[in-house]
């Protein structure tokens, strides 16, 4: 049963998704008497997104740990600075380093299948030029995000995406909230999307407890969800 100092897990979505891919992990959790809150990622730039994200946190009463899927991973490492945040899960996640970009951290080892397989488009931004923003090309989007999940769902997945920013990949981290809190990390071993080498590096590099599910896609919260919701569980049961 949850208790007062129970911590919220706040889960936060990655590029090309939205929280609805929270779906099977919130039911987990919440069978479990675990606060839950799946907030929307804006995905229009590092620095604004994890803004968001921190606001989001400090509002709630109570601890919270961050949990962070794909580049909400960068996110929650920056936004996790505020005071009530007490832990941090990386879910298939880049774990950025202070100063360290999300091109410069995937840079370090061979590109993944993602990085030829983005479309670009144009967004209004006002009182300036159009930006770029990216997506899965639809052909390549099970393969990449999401190849041990149902056919039928990847479908949806796949036209239902919500596009990155393009300047996310070279804005700068602001902060690494893990080198003051602990933090946990589920590697997915067979990662199309990002080089599952990256999630092990930059996961040892922070010092996170370290989970590796074999044969898990990049979808791995919609694919796995009681396997990750057991990991945001020992976090919260570690924090609380």
């Amino acid at each position: 049963m949850p208790t007062n100092s129970t911590p919220t897990a706040v889960l936060v979505h990655g590029a090309f998704a939205d929280a609805s891919t929270w779906t099977g992990v919130i039911a987990e959790l919440q069978n479990d008497g675990i606060p839950v809150v799946a907030p929307p990622n804006p995905l229009r730039g590092l620095a604004s997104d994890a803004a968001y994200i921190a606001s989001v946190a400090a509002q709630i009463d109570g601890p919270v740990v961050l949990v962070g899927h794909s580049y909400g991973g960068a996110l929650i490492s920056v936004a996790g600075t505020a005071e009530n945040v007490v832990g941090l899960v990386y879910v298939a996640a880049y774990v950025t380093e202070e100063g360290e970009s999300l091109g410069e951290l995937q840079g370090r080892f061979p590109l993944s299948p993602l990085v030829s397989n983005l479309k670009e488009a144009t967004y209004p931004v006002e009182g300036a030029e159009p930006a770029v923003e990216v997506t899965i090309k639809a052909g390549a989007f099970p393969d990449i995000f999401a190849a041990d999940v149902p056919e039928d769902v990847t479908k949806v997945l796949a036209v239902a995406q919500r596009p990155l920013a393009a300047g996310a990949f070279t804005e700068t981290a602001s902060a690494a909230a893990w080198k003051t809190k602990p933090s946990w990390a589920l590697v997915a071993a067979a990662d199309q999307a990002i080089n599952p080498e990256v999630q092990r590096f930059a996961a040892t590099r922070a010092g996170a407890t370290i989970v590796e599910l074999e044969g898990a896609s990049h979808a791995v919260a919609v694919s796995q969800p009681k396997q990750v919701a057991d990991l945001i569980r020992d976090a919260v049961r570690s924090t609380g």
